[in-house]
């Protein structure tokens, strides 16, 4: 995992000032260059964000141990956090100033297992950004298989600062 700035209390994380001052692409690329700090639960689950451009984001990730299920296989909800977020940042990239997004409802489809220390990538595009909502669709691959793993959607409200 590259060495990205992760948020490890509140005070590493970003004043609603600071956040209206960009837009939404600025922000997602500060994080991505390290100048502003990630979200904390990256840290826990072991994702970093990878790419970012306007409308489209990538985070990569490795679950763990710690990320399984009773049974042995990697829990639904690590799946779901890392599209979540994602999702979530495709659209993030395409707000102006002053405006911030926060998820509504997100949908997850687990295609198939993935194998515990296994390298994914979820990426994630956004299909609208209106005035108050916006919508995005994603895909979680293993990074040397190419194999789908997971497919999301997600619609997100979005708020003035």
């Amino acid at each position: 995992m590259p060495e990205q700035f992760i948020a490890r209390s509140p005070a590493d994380l970003p004043t609603p000032s600071a956040i209206s001052a960009m837009s939404g692409l600025e922000y997602m690329r500060a994080i991505l260059d390290g100048s502003m700090a990630g979200a904390p639960i990256a840290g826990v689950m072991d994702f970093y964000l990878h790419a970012v451009e306007e409308g489209r984001v990538a985070f990569r990730g490795t679950p763990r141990f710690e990320h399984l299920n009773p049974m042995g296989g990697v829990h639904g909800g690590w799946y779901g956090t890392l599209l979540d977020s994602a999702l979530g940042c495709a659209v993030a990239t395409t707000l102006p100033k002053g405006r911030v997004y926060t998820t509504l409802e997100y949908k997850v489809n687990i295609t198939r297992a993935l194998p515990p220390g296994m390298l994914v990538e979820a990426e994630a595009r956004a299909t609208h950004a209106g005035r108050s909502t916006g919508v995005a669709e994603g895909w979680l691959r293993g990074v040397e298989d190419g194999k789908l793993y997971a497919t999301g959607s997600t619609t997100c409200i979005i708020m003035q600062v």
